[in-house]
């Protein structure tokens, strides 16, 4: 099945989670509506909620207990993508201007505050405080992820085990509890939910990684926002980090990135592009993402034959192979 076609197939459940998502960030405050509702508007593959059903299936599937585990997920992710844009002094996103950049940055900031506390009063509803401990480490790990990658803004000498763990922490954390979370809210087993854990964990890799690759190999258009970003950010990635280990594309590749860092306004990323992909790193980078996609797959086969795990299987290739 495609993975349109598994989105139609849940449009119900998921149109409900749409109305929700709207509803619960939605306030007498004018401002906090707009700013909140902004991203929202501007789409997503709700790739976190569509998880959170699916693990669903494995257990008692109710839909309005799932909603306050999927809704809030959901809401995470959102107020970290605010905030990431005025970390990055990103002009655009999902082909829309920023919260910051048609506000500014103390408004993003807030959003993506106040966005954050929806999800957390949303979440308290559910009676398990299971539920609110698995939560609240993952975003304790996220805020550690992002500091992280601060931290490592134009660092050309970082490690490969340096940046797997900082894309555990802002990516993987919360698509494996995604997971993990709609099997404990459903009643699953916790054979089950450990094992649904380590599925997202492996597709929250894979998905990062890919994401990274898409940065420098996508178009404006596939991606929503300019080619390039994350390294006229500062922020040194996978497929960098692999083609500054390419004897050939070394050199040049640092000369490019002191450039970059030394430039205000807005650099040019072309000629570091074009290294990049002349280079071995963004073949190798894909080589890692593809093992994390079996590794993921792995970790389904011990689970029921339910059509829910066909449906997980898809969206692993659909991560795998994802261009957009």
């Amino acid at each position: 099945m495609k993975l349109l076609e598994l989105y139609a197939k849940m449009k119900g459940d998921l149109n409900q989670i749409e109305r929700e998502l709207e509803r619960s960030v939605m306030d007498d405050h004018a401002l906090l509506s707009d700013t909140s509702t902004h991203l929202l508007k501007a789409g997503g593959k709700r790739l976190r909620p569509v998880i959170v059903l699916l693990a669903g299936k494995f257990g008692e599937y109710n839909l309005d207990v799932l909603k306050r585990v999927a809704v809030p997920l959901e809401l995470i992710h959102m107020a970290s993508l605010v905030h990431d844009d005025v970390i990055d002094d990103a002009e655009t996103r999902r082909g829309q201007l920023t919260v910051k950049s048609k506000w500014d940055n103390r408004i993003a900031m807030y959003t993506g505050d106040y966005i954050h506390g929806k999800a957390l009063t949303i979440a308290t509803q559910l009676p398990n405080p299971h539920i609110h401990q698995i939560l609240s480490k993952a975003l304790v790990e996220m805020c550690i992820g992002e500091m992280e990658q601060i931290r490592d803004f134009f660092n050309t000498e970082q490690t490969v085990r340096n940046y797997l763990l900082r894309i555990r922490r802002k990516t993987a954390l919360l698509i494996a509890i995604s997971c993990q979370l709609g099997a404990i809210a459903s009643n699953a087993d916790r054979l089950t939910a450990n094992r649904l854990y380590r599925f997202g964990y492996n597709i929250g890799m894979a998905f990062q990684i890919r994401d990274d690759l898409l940065d420098l190999y996508g178009t404006e258009k596939q991606i929503g926002k300019p080619p390039g970003s994350d390294i006229r950010q500062g922020n040194i990635t996978l497929p960098v980090i692999l083609a500054l280990r390419d004897p050939g594309a070394r050199e040049p590749l640092l000369h490019e990135i002191r450039a970059i860092r030394a430039h205000e306004g807005f650099p040019d990323t072309k000629r570091a592009i074009s290294i990049i992909r002349n280079s071995v790193g963004g073949d190798l980078a894909d080589e890692l993402a593809s093992r994390y996609i079996q590794k993921a797959l792995k970790a389904l086969e011990g689970l029921p034959d339910y059509t829910a795990k066909k449906n997980l299987t898809d969206i692993a290739h659909f991560v795998g192979k994802r261009n957009y």
